[in-house]
């Protein structure tokens, strides 16, 4: 597997009043993205509410480089473009990327996992995230921190 990808479905509440797609619905849709993969990675959010642990994000930035309209057909591909070796501080990254397989948009967050009994970084980094990360599809320029 070369990415995690998936077809959106936009909302006119998706839209903004230039008639494209807000700038914030790119956030939504990337977090979205985000907590299917892990779910499907069984990393779901009853398990971690069970650990007691969940993602946090220290950086989210979008680069903006075509407008998608409410009928454009685009999928959305996400991949790990940073982890280092315990899996303790990561970077995903979203591609918007239209039917003429032109880039739209893209996102790229920075995060972490965080202990919320503790309200601190997790250490060690639980077993379960971990493993979700190593079966993460990697980037073209991935880094390993």
């Amino acid at each position: 597997m070369t990415s995690f990808s998936k077809e959106l479905s936009f909302r006119w509440s998706d839209l903004d009043p230039n008639f494209h797609v807000r700038h914030s619905a790119y956030y939504d849709f990337g977090a979205q993205h985000r907590i299917e993969i892990l779910e499907s990675l069984g990393l779901t959010i009853k398990v971690m509410q069970l650990q007691g642990f969940g993602p946090i994000l220290f950086r989210e930035e979008c680069v903006f480089r075509k407008e998608i309209k409410l009928s454009d057909k685009i999928f959305l591909r996400t991949k790990t473009s940073k982890v280092n070796a315990d899996a303790s501080r990561w970077s995903i990254v979203h591609e918007f990327i239209n039917e003429d397989n032109k880039l739209c948009a893209t996102i790229t967050v920075d995060g972490a996992w965080m202990d919320l009994k503790l309200r601190k970084l997790a250490s060690p980094t639980p077993e379960i995230a971990i493993e979700a990360l190593s079966i993460f599809p990697k980037s073209d320029h991935f880094t390993a921190l």
